[in-house]
């Protein structure tokens, strides 16, 4: 058995290297080295419009999913008009990881959304957002510096016994902040499990019908401390492995009842069996 498989949704924006400058799409390395350093191997999924129209096929291989972390999602996907301070919007992307999200969910996949990702992943399932905090909370400690995570710490207080609050391996967990919009009223099946110290804002929220479906409104993939990707590696193992372990025992099961691989019509080794 090989490394779980970890999807990832990657970005779309204008960028610049080596000698070029065009749209790409793009994904910190932090997120990458995190699942990697976690023991998964990576699929980088592009939001281009056939994602969105048959989530299916790009979610087959995969034994979990991460939705990162981002622009802004478009306001119009939850019904919204935009306030000022919403920009950058790219709907395309909200219009691939949305029936991705969907789709996890329904195949029961591990699912992580970091950030942005914890906001698209309410916004799947029904929920708003706050579109500018420091109108609703009445300060900017959320995102101190564009751009960086430097003096970004706050904690977050964690439900007991949630599924947040495991993955963390603690009850008050500091996390590393950047963001500027949130979970407003929660989607459908979704709990809140996690709290900034600093206003009460929701800052966890978790599935808890689903095996394992975990949104942070934090940045786990900068923390060298932090369990929360491990968690979801671990998650997409055991996945793994009692697929294979059903696959493996529903082959024997149809070896026992002669449906097998000696019992293919036609072939040299059914020919060969003596009849009964």
């Amino acid at each position: 058995m090989g490394k779980p498989v970890i999807g990832i949704c990657t970005a779309l924006e204008h960028a610049r290297w080596t000698v070029w400058e065009r749209e790409a799409f793009l994904l910190s390395r932090a997120y990458v080295d995190a699942i990697q350093d976690a023991g998964g191997l990576v699929y980088m999924i592009p939001p281009d419009a056939e994602v969105g129209r048959d989530p299916d096929t790009t979610l087959a291989p995969l034994d979990a999913l991460v939705l990162a972390g981002g622009a802004d999602v478009d306001p119009a996907s939850y019904g919204a008009r935009p306030h000022r301070c919403t920009t950058g919007t790219r709907p395309e992307r909200d219009a691939a990881e949305i029936p991705l999200a969907r789709g996890a969910i329904a195949r029961d996949l591990p699912l992580l959304g970091i950030c942005r990702g914890m906001q698209l992943l309410n916004v799947a399932l029904g929920g708003t957002l706050i579109q500018h905090l420091p109108d609703d909370v009445g300060h900017g400690d959320h995102r101190r510096h564009l751009g960086s995570f430097d003096d970004a710490d706050h904690e977050v207080r964690l439900a007991p016994g949630s599924l947040a609050a495991r993955a963390c391996g603690e009850l008050e967990h500091a996390t590393k902040s950047h963001h500027h919009q949130a979970v407003d009223r929660l989607g459908v099946g979704l709990v809140a499990s996690g709290w900034s110290v600093l206003d009460d804002l929701i800052e966890a929220v978790e599935l808890p019908d689903a095996r394992w479906v975990l949104g942070v409104q934090w940045h786990p993939e900068v923390d060298a401390r932090s369990g929360v990707v491990a968690a979801l590696v671990a998650a997409a193992a055991d996945g793994q492995a009692a697929g294979s372990s059903a696959r493996t025992a529903s082959a024997s099961s149809a070896d026992r009842n002669g449906l097998g691989r000696n019992a293919v019509a036609g072939s040299p080794a059914a020919a060969s069996e003596p009849p009964a």
